[in-house]
């Protein structure tokens, strides 16, 4: 003899086990992704560290320098976005048996998961911009 309440979550183990693992995943996921473009921008602001060096001592503000980083990511962002969800809408069919609660094209779903995305990509250049605009003038000069 057992409850309703255990026979449901004796049935429901598996789905939580599921659902436990693919949030982890995909919070491991979303921080890889941040890691990795930082990683990215970081060694773009290293290699431009004569060009940024140049415009600040021409007169560039710190506000053009930071604008100047974050322009880099927005494209590569917005594509890459855009690519992510057509390729989700097209593969509805094959994961709408893991969805649970969610209908397979979900947009509040899309849209949050492309604004979390976002403000990762925004996180990961600002604090890279604000490496560039830590740029040794005198330094990055000398290296030229």
């Amino acid at each position: 003899m057992h409850t309703l309440d255990t026979q449901v979550n004796d049935t429901m183990t598996r789905e939580r086990l599921l659902a436990a693992l693919s949030a982890f995943f995909g919070a491991l996921a979303l921080l890889l992704a941040m890691i990795g473009l930082y990683g990215t921008l970081s060694y773009l602001v290293t290699e431009r560290r004569v060009e940024i060096g140049i415009r600040m001592a021409l007169g560039a503000r710190p506000r053009t320098i930071r604008d100047l980083v974050i322009r880099d990511v927005v494209a590569p962002v917005a594509g890459g976005t855009a690519a992510g969800i057509a390729i989700s809408l097209a593969t509805t069919r094959l994961f709408a048996a893991l969805l649970f609660g969610l209908r397979p094209r979900d947009a509040a779903t899309l849209a949050m998961s492309a604004g979390l995305l976002a403000a990762v990509a925004l996180a990961a250049s600002l604090l890279a911009a604000r490496r560039a605009v830590q740029v040794d003038l005198i330094v990055a000069l000398r290296d030229e």
